[in-house]
């Protein structure tokens, strides 16, 4: 964990945008916007085939500068994409039946073994996909139902909650739901010949009914987990099924131009940070304080909006992790129109917060 200093504007580093990872070919889908303010990427991904939706980072424990980038390619045909820090594609599983966000876990005990998973939500086959990482091999029997005996299945969203007694959990959504017990929370383990089975342990979560929840993320050390309800807010409830189905919080409902979509967690202590969500249509992240407010943990107010050059970007994902020279404060990952994820130095991102902070 790195510990939070605020930093002056005199002192910020001067950072500029590297060459991107891919070459664009003529009459080739635009991948960035045209908004000068706008953050730019260090890379930019190899493209995928048909559609990217939401990336997930893997975090290489022998050498974090080894670390891999899993993103969905969200068709009937669609895949997994795996890409190393360069946003060069290095492994691809394909095959896959409309996979729309992809989470990933650690230490899940197979065989009598840790392994570390990638999960995805197969949403025509109303199924979870496991693999291993890094060698993306299936360990879930062909694919795991969800949502079983509901008329609206289709997942969607998913996040991957490790509880203190190292239990993982799959939390998930779907295309449309009822207004309370939308999305379905999952116990992952061993089936005792080394594949990952599923076990309902809860349903929860209210739902506005404006459009759909697609988006979720876990906050491991605090124990929340956070959800998009698209044109609504972002909905906040204990992460442990113990703990109750109370809502603790909805905030960011105002600001938005239309959809609420990726979030993700940047840590910069124990239990402080930001949360970053999506402001798809005008193509920036919210940013709000991960331990809320000095006088209430549930109080999540805006500290700043940052115009990135992703295009209407769903999913994204955030390391604080040291990954090398490059990026020694971690990445920002998010998708983007173009078929296509864009890789941000984190530092970008962290001078815009400083300089909302300070303006405050």
């Amino acid at each position: 964990m790195t510990k939070y200093i605020y930093a002056t504007l005199a002192t910020s580093l001067l950072l500029s945008a590297c060459g991107n990872g891919n070459t664009e070919k003529p009459n080739a889908p635009q991948t960035t916007t045209t908004d000068t303010t706008a953050l730019k990427p260090a890379y930019i991904t190899d493209t995928v085939r048909y559609d990217t939706d939401d990336p997930a980072i893997w975090i290489n424990p022998a050498d974090a500068g080894q670390s891999l980038i899993v993103g969905t390619d969200k068709d009937s045909d669609g895949g997994l994409f795996v890409y190393n820090l360069q946003g060069k594609l290095v492994k691809t599983v394909s095959g896959l039946q409309r996979p729309n966000n992809v989470d990933i876990a650690y230490g899940i005990m197979l065989n009598g073994k840790p392994a570390d998973i990638a999960v995805t939500t197969e949403r025509e086959r109303n199924a979870l996909r496991i693999y291993t990482l890094p060698d993306m091999k299936p360990v879930d029997n062909g694919g795991i139902p969800v949502f079983e005996g509901e008329a609206e299945k289709a997942p969607m969203g998913i996040a991957l909650y490790t509880a203190t007694d190292k239990s993982i959990y799959a939390i998930v959504g779907r295309k449309s739901g009822p207004a309370d017990g939308y999305l379905w929370q999952y116990k992952l383990e061993d089936d005792g010949k080394g594949q990952v089975k599923a076990t309902l342990v809860r349903k929860f979560g209210q739902y506005s009914g404006k459009k759909e929840i697609e988006s979720i993320a876990v906050d491991n050390e605090n124990g929340y987990v956070y959800y998009s309800d698209e044109t609504h807010g972002v909905h906040k409830y204990y992460a442990d099924p113990a703990k109750g189905n109370a809502e603790l919080a909805l905030f960011a409902t105002n600001g938005f131009v239309s959809d609420h979509e990726g979030i993700s967690i940047y840590k910069t202590g124990a239990r402080t940070g930001y949360i970053l969500v999506s402001n798809q249509q005008k193509n920036t992240f919210m940013v709000y304080p991960r331990e809320g407010s000095t006088t209430n943990v549930h109080e999540h107010n805006l500290l700043a909006e940052i115009p990135v050059s992703t295009i209407e970007s769903d999913g994204s994902e955030v390391t604080n992790v040291n990954l090398g020279s490059t990026f020694p404060k971690g990445i920002f990952v998010a998708m983007s129109n173009g078929r296509v994820f864009h890789i941000y130095d984190w530092r970008l991102l962290q001078q815009r917060i400083d300089a909302a902070v300070i303006k405050k």
